[in-house]
């Protein structure tokens, strides 16, 4: 395409036909202003700071522990035979017991972020499909059960939050969780809990999306294999969060 004889092409940031030979310079102005061809693309050369390094302050901070409920935690819960192999492995239980004790005693806001449904599952579509057809047909999380308390170990202490309303994966949509940690001044949120690549993984993305600074607690996750817990920790959860074990978390909890 030539204009006034200067070849003339698209460029990526305006939608502007830019002449040739004012690209060069309309290149380097966009890259100065941090545009996409300057700081998401742009090889500086420089060494990233490591991000997992930085502070975080407990007055803004809430650990956000999803599903830890006797049906994924505890032998004779439903789901329970699926997940223990992880959690053994990598001693999950405990060091989410850990997180929630000191976090506490350092000033976090805990959060409990359980999944309920009335007999009969009347919130669920009648031809449920996936992991929440597993959950009818086991009959899982049934509120009241002992299958759906959370866990003895866990169990909320009077200055902690029990999130209410959670129907599906991801802890946001359709429960009270982002009013409460927008009207307490939340800035980080700290996940552990059950699936890690299910209702973990939806909530980190979720938490990603609405501009808090995500933190997945490595450790303080399992599913249904080793293989999947691997694959969600190696290629996912990198892009939407900051992830690292317990201890290491803690220790930037100042």
């Amino acid at each position: 395409m030539e204009a006034k004889g200067e070849t003339v092409k698209p460029w990526r940031r305006d939608n502007k036909l830019i002449p040739a030979s004012q690209e060069k310079a309309y290149r380097g102005s966009s890259e100065r202003r941090g545009g996409i061809a300057g700081s998401a693309f742009r090889k500086t050369g420089k060494k990233q700071k490591n991000q997992g390094s930085k502070p975080m302050n407990p007055e803004t901070t809430a650990i956000v522990l999803i599903e830890y409920q006797n049906d994924f935690t505890t032998p004779g819960g439903v789901f329970h035979d699926g997940v223990k192999g992880v959690m053994e492995k990598n001693n999950m239980l405990a060091n989410s017991i850990e997180v929630a004790t000191k976090g506490r005693a350092a000033g976090a806001t805990i959060m409990h972020a359980p999944i309920t449904f009335a007999e009969g599952y009347g919130e669920l579509t009648g031809t449920p499909y996936g992991i929440l057809k597993g959950v009818v047909d086991n009959k899982a999380f049934r509120k009241g059960s002992w299958g759906a308390a959370i866990v003895d170990a866990l169990a909320p202490h009077p200055e902690d939050i029990v999130v209410e309303g959670k129907r599906g994966l991801d802890a946001f949509p359709s429960t009270n969780l982002d009013f409460i940690l927008r009207s307490k001044g939340i800035r980080t949120v700290a996940i552990g809990g059950f699936l890690t690549n299910c209702c973990v993984e939806s909530t980190m993305r979720s938490a990603y999306e609405r501009g808090f600074d995500v933190v997945t607690l490595k450790d303080c996750t399992a599913t249904l294999s080793q293989e999947a817990q691997d694959m969600a920790l190696t290629h996912n959860f990198g892009m939407f969060s900051r992830p690292m074990n317990h201890d290491e978390f803690l220790k930037h909890l100042t």
